[in-house]
């Protein structure tokens, strides 16, 4: 009976030393196959190269895609960030996203439909060889865009509640959308597109190659319309041309620098005045031809079908 008793002490001083962890301490649940409409308690991880389909599932942790891995979720909700490494996808449809989205570099892409989520940030390319895209359609970031990389495209009524930033970005273009702060589009290689939205805050396009348009009318796209600025718009420095085309601008227009000069259409509404380079330099100015957009949302479905196959082949997945 003294023995017992010993051992139930030396237990309990045992206990007393060594404090109690939370159950779900350090808790992630692997994801490989598919999922339906369960509760995860806690962060969710897709293992490299492995493909995640959820339907319905709620996450209350954060979310991991590793490298070379997809998660394609839809009707979901995450109440943490989701991060997603190099060759990464992640494709969210009528989904929450409470915490931000982060995209490394390299990553494959982002895709947003009928979704909300929180900031949204592509990282610059670096010494990685995949080019990334952000396409949101009809979806609610609320924050910031940040995009250092890859194509970028907000369409279909989507409200940024921040500010969108790309720099060093393939392309950048927003169509039929509402960004409530800046816009800033710097050094695009294939230049930017604003179509049919409206930017709050101040507008600013520079060093890019590929050209700038402002409304329809120009060789980018062949959109229908053009937008409302409610401050300043300034385009600068751009090569392969500038159209500036039914616009509404509630402040000042500066267009000087770019090469060939822009072209300002007499159909802008433009309340505090424009700004432009002397018609010497506009003579000056050699014609470029910038090329058309071309559609590659076809990326986003092949990468998001055969992420489906994966994850059903799998089976379902054990959360």
């Amino acid at each position: 009976m003294r023995k017992r008793f010993a051992v139930f002490a030396a237990a309990g001083l045992l206990a007393g030393l060594i404090p109690a962890l939370p159950a779900t301490a350090a808790l992630v649940t692997h994801c490989i196959g598919t999922g339906g409409p369960v509760t995860v308690p806690n962060d969710l991880l897709v293992p490299a190269n492995e493909s995640c389909s959820l339907t319905g599932t709620i996450v209350t942790g954060n979310i991991t895609v590793q490298a070379g891995a997809n998660l394609v979720v839809s009707g979901g909700k995450f109440a943490g960030e989701v991060r997603v490494a190099g060759n990464g996808y992640l494709d969210a449809s009528t989904t929450t996203i409470d915490g931000p989205v982060i995209l490394a570099a390299g990553g494959y892409g982002v895709f947003l439909k009928d979704a909300s989520s929180g900031t949204v940030t592509v990282r610059a390319k670096g010494t990685t060889t995949i080019d990334s895209f952000l396409f949101v359609e009809n979806s609610t970031i609320a924050g910031n865009v940040t995009a250092q990389a890859g194509e970028v495209r907000l369409d279909q009524n989507t409200q940024v509640t921040g500010s969108v930033n790309s720099t060093g970005s393939y392309y950048t273009d927003v169509h039929d959308s509402f960004v409530d702060g800046t816009l800033s589009v710097l050094n695009s290689a294939t230049g930017s597109v604003i179509c049919g939205s409206s930017v709050r805050g101040k507008a600013t396009f520079a060093g890019n190659l590929g050209g700038v348009q402002l409304g329809p009318n120009g060789p980018l796209d062949s959109c229908a319309s053009g937008g409302f600025f409610g401050k300043d718009v300034s385009v600068t420095s751009t090569t392969g041309g500038v159209t500036v085309d039914d616009n509404i601008i509630d402040g000042a227009l500066t267009a000087t620098g770019n090469n060939p000069a822009a072209q300002i259409a007499p159909n802008n509404r433009i309340r505090k005045g424009v700004v432009t380079d002397g018609a010497a330099a506009a003579a000056r100015s050699a014609a470029r031809p910038a090329a058309p957009r071309q559609d590659d949302s076809a990326k986003a479905e092949e990468r998001r079908t055969d992420a489906v196959q994966e994850a059903t082949a799998a089976g379902p997945a054990d959360l």
